[in-house]
């Protein structure tokens, strides 16, 4: 199994991708396929005197701006590592790709370049969160900020498909993002989606308030990109908001020694926000699979998107996804 990496995306690359995918490439089985300037790849890996001669590097020599409008990489952009990588992608010289750059950047080039599955009418970018019961996939988390009804109804197809074959989630249970419980609230968007996922071949639930999604109680939970983003990023401050609460909590003499005797639990717990541990988010309904990693990526969190990129793989989850909406339309 080959993995494309876009060598220069992350505020940490070249060396954090260079080493993560060195663990990966080591530990996992998969051959890597780097992309960016060679000889600054080459240059980072010698000073810290990583081997990387089983890797195969895709000459690019720029890198894409994260603050250039995404359709550039089309054009302006198409030597940059992140285009470069996703032309191999569709080429198929790879089996899936891992960028830590652009999300506009990706989200564009994966649409144009690597393609959509057939069918699928946007892409979705979809996080995998952690909840009181393990985890949930929220989409879209920003990819779209204006959405249709039946977009929603293939986030969710999609959706579904991934807590399936990849997370091993039998039968995933689908909420909509709603402000309420019953299915006339919401605009006009939430209404005409929820009758739409009644009949969908999806185990859908029902509106999905905010202060559920925690909860466990949903495996996927579909959005429009705009308030799927807002979601998300709430997610993320309280994230940081509880760990540095805990950090104050066990400061000094008397909570380091009450630290000591929880101390399993608050790593187990840490380990549980931290989105290092699942690698990135999925850019659901391309041709391949397309992982976007966090930009402030180490090396940790690049070695686990490689590791879920092979999982996508694996799961053949575009088959799957593609095979199901075809199904929908008749085809």
């Amino acid at each position: 199994m080959r993995i494309i990496v876009d060598g220069f995306g992350g505020d940490h690359a070249p060396l954090e991708v260079i080493k993560g995918c060195k663990q990966a490439q080591d530990e996992l089985g998969v051959q890597i396929v780097l992309t960016g300037d060679e000889a600054r790849l080459q240059e980072a890996a010698k000073q810290e005197n990583i081997d990387i001669s089983g890797f195969e590097i895709l000459h690019a020599p720029e890198v894409f701006d994260i603050h250039a409008q995404p359709t550039t990489i089309l054009k302006e952009g198409k030597n940059t590592s992140l285009a470069v990588g996703l032309q191999a992608l569709h080429d198929g010289k790879g089996d899936a790709f891992v960028s830590a750059g652009s999300t506009g950047g990706l989200v564009a080039g994966a649409t144009f370049i690597t393609k959509r599955i057939k069918n699928v009418k946007r892409p979705a970018l979809a996080p995998i969160l952690p909840t009181a019961k393990g985890h949930m996939m929220l989409m879209d988390a920003g990819a779209n900020v204006d959405c249709r009804p039946e977009m929603l109804v293939q986030f969710a197809i999609m959706g579904s498909a991934y807590m399936e074959c990849v997370k091993g989630v039998k039968n995933p249970r689908v909420g909509l993002l709603n402000v309420g419980a019953e299915e006339t609230k919401g605009r006009e968007l939430e209404q005409q989606a929820y009758k739409l996922l009644e009949s969908a071949p999806i185990n859908f639930v029902g509106n999905a308030e905010a202060r559920e999604l925690p909860s466990g109680d949903f495996d996927v939970v579909v959005s429009d990109g705009f308030s799927g983003n807002i979601a998300l990023k709430l997610y993320e401050g309280m994230g940081s908001f509880f760990k540095n609460k805990l950090k104050s909590w066990f400061s000094g003499a008397a909570g380091k020694l009450a630290a000591v005797m929880i101390l399993g639990k608050i790593k187990a717990f840490q380990k549980s926000m931290d989105y290092k541990e699942e690698g990135g988010a999925v850019l659901m309904g391309i041709a391949a699979p397309v992982i976007k990693a966090h930009g402030s990526s180490d090396s940790r969190a690049f070695y686990n998107a490689v590791r879920q990129a092979k999982k996508c793989v694996e799961g053949n989850i575009t088959a799957t996804i593609a095979q199901t909406v075809a199904e929908m339309k008749g085809e």
